[in-house]
């Protein structure tokens, strides 16, 4: 799970920069034609979340405990519900939070599998 946590907050981080600039052509978008969405202002508050999800799973790759990965589940949880109920005409922010749902998914799975990772390793060393 380290690389994976690697990888996803590189591109997390990358990606930022690539949404934050729809955001923003999408917002305009919307403040020219009038038509009272708010997909821009979504889509800036899903980059941002972006942003923190893919900083917090660089900086806790290597931890042991839960809290970096309930951190993630969060952030990108959070990016997600945002995204999903406010894209509008933008429909690329629909994807973006495709992407984190898939992040947050995965810090779920990485604290299943380290509960079950934790439980093997006190089983071998009682012996």
């Amino acid at each position: 799970m380290k690389v994976w946590k690697l990888v996803s907050g590189i591109l997390s981080m990358v990606f930022f920069v690539l949404v934050a600039f729809q955001s923003c052509a999408a917002g305009v978008s919307n403040t020219l034609e009038e038509n009272g969405e708010v997909s821009g202002s979504a889509g800036i508050l899903v980059a941002v979340f972006m942003l923190a999800g893919g900083i917090v799973s660089v900086a806790t790759r290597k931890s042991q405990g839960k809290g970096g990965n309930i951190a993630l589940i969060i952030l990108f949880g959070i990016a997600a519900l945002i995204g999903f109920t406010n894209y509008g005409s933008f429909s690329d922010l629909a994807i973006w939070s495709g992407w984190c749902l898939i992040n947050a998914v995965l810090a779920v799975v990485a604290i299943i599998t380290g509960k079950k990772k934790n439980n093997t390793d006190d089983v071998t060393s009682e012996k």
